[in-house]
């Protein structure tokens, strides 16, 4: 069966959209952590839509399972094929095409494959941004984005992927299309697919395409690194600069001492100030206004004169101690690659556990304050950076010094956190997916009828439960 099986998708998909040999497969079979490593019949790389529609069917004829993958950059398994059942591995690393850039209606059309940096550089050049933005964006793509619903700094302002997008092309597990990138802002004709098939990490069918909206490209930006009284001071800044600016605050990023200690140390890098703040905090305020950006009497462009003043008033009530303002591109490029090494860093600990989980607002100071303070009493030390503005907190429990990791009481620390999260009405999951790492959570923090209404969702759409198995919706 496997032969012939392998035979049919030679002949369906043409040359150079099979890959059998295990040297060829190995870098698709291992996701990016490290930590997963799955098997497959083959790995399957089809170049259209069509042939992914004609590979669904040749798996759903023969009873293949199928884990789809974009980018691998996922942290939770969520593109490595679990378990010994026979599967393929298919990744859309050959749809990476843009079909279309309409600046009038600022939306871009674009594959599942296309890499976010190469869509970004693309729409640049028409004056216009895509403005998901993390770490990863030289090399996860569109499709793993969607699929996961992806986050990232710039969430306050713009929201997640799914904010993003206005319309997906899917193909469902039979093989069968269904198509809607005419990027209309209202269609109330029934159920919603596109928002079903976000977030849904290939369980219910494997994007292809999507529309997506853009935005212009601000004219002035101002970049500032902060050193706040307390964490509980955080709210107070963030509110009195979205007043006064309009909500134009883009990023908002928690990053205390501990944190910045780690990132500096692992890159070599110098702080934004002489001693890490114990509450630092990286903010970005963009505008599309060009008189935003003229400057003052003093050369000064109005919006960082602007934030100047605001930040002068903090200082005056003592919620903000000091603060760094970016006066050059490279200035605002060094703060920035502090924020988004941060992952390389955390990754390079001997060994951790990474926490990626979203709070209240009003909830983060307390959760923080006692997460630290349990936390180092036991042993660990704690290293936090958080997209603040929009309560994602992504938290690492490490060894501290002279502490032998196997001693430290880990699977009852990480039970204790995540009920906290829980019971202050928060979530295990912000912004990476479940995949395989979050799949027994799911038990133990998501209501029955909730995960029933998603396994008959599932049962409906993928009755042989062929896309993506053991991830996102647990067994029961």
């Amino acid at each position: 069966m496997t032969v012939t099986f392998l035979d049919d998708l030679r002949s369906a998909l043409g040359p150079g959209a099979l890959l059998t040999d295990p040297a060829d497969c190995a870098r698709y079979l291992t996701d990016w952590t490290g930590a997963y490593t799955g098997t497959a019949l083959a790995v399957v790389r089809p170049a259209s839509t069509e042939a992914v529609a004609e590979t669904l069917r040749l798996c759903a004829a023969a009873g293949v399972a199928i884990t789809p993958q974009g980018g691998n950059t996922g942290l939770a398994g969520g593109g490595v094929p679990l378990g010994d059942r026979p599967q393929i591995l298919l990744s859309l690393d050959r749809m990476k095409r843009i079909r279309q850039i309409d600046p009038a209606a600022r939306t871009a059309t674009v594959e599942a494959g296309c890499v976010l940096q190469q869509l970004q550089e693309a729409v640049a050049a028409e004056g216009l941004v895509f403005p998901l933005m993390f770490g990863a964006r030289g090399s996860c793509t569109i499709g793993g984005n969607l699929s996961t619903n992806a986050g990232g700094s710039n969430v306050l302002r713009y929201g997640n992927t799914r904010a993003l997008c206005l319309g997906i092309e899917a193909v469902m597990a039979d093989g069968s299309v269904v198509s809607d990138l005419s990027g209309l802002r209202k269609d109330n004709t029934g159920y919603d697919l596109r928002d079903l098939m976000i977030g849904a990490e290939g369980t219910l069918g494997i994007i292809t395409a999507a529309c997506l909206r853009l935005y212009p490209v601000p004219v002035v930006r101002t970049t500032a690194f902060l050193a706040l009284r307390d964490v509980a001071s955080a709210l107070n800044v963030l509110n009195r600069l979205q007043d006064a600016s309009g909500g134009l605050v883009e990023a908002f990023e928690y990053m205390p001492a501990p944190m910045m200690r780690l990132i500096t140390g692992y890159h070599g890098k110098r702080a934004p100030m002489t001693q890490a703040p114990e509450t630092g905090l990286l903010l970005e305020l963009a505008s599309t206004r060009a008189d935003d950006a003229a400057p003052d009497a003093d050369g000064t462009p109005k919006l960082q004169a602007l934030v100047i003043e605001v930040l002068d008033g903090l200082m005056e009530d003592a919620l903000v101690e000091d603060a760094v303002v970016a006066t050059s591109e490279a200035q605002r490029d060094a703060l920035w690659e502090l924020r988004e090494g941060a992952a390389e860093a955390v990754f390079a600990l001997k060994e951790a556990y990474m926490f990626d989980i979203s709070l209240p607002l009003a909830a983060v100071p307390g959760f923080v304050a006692e997460t630290d303070a349990g936390s180092r009493a036991l042993g660990f030390e704690v290293y936090t950076v958080a997209h603040l503005g929009d309560g994602n907190l992504h938290c690492t429990l490490a060894t501290g010094e002279e502490q032998d990791w196997a001693k430290l009481p880990v699977e009852t620390q990480v039970a204790s956190i995540l009920d906290r999260v829980a019971a202050l009405g928060g979530s295990f999951s912000a912004e990476h997916g479940i995949g395989q790492s979050k799949l027994a959570y799911m038990h133990r923090y998501r209501a029955a009828p909730r995960l029933a209404a998603m396994r008959a969702i599932r049962q409906a759409l993928d009755p042989a439960g062929l896309m993506n198995p053991g991830k996102t919706i647990p067994d029961l």
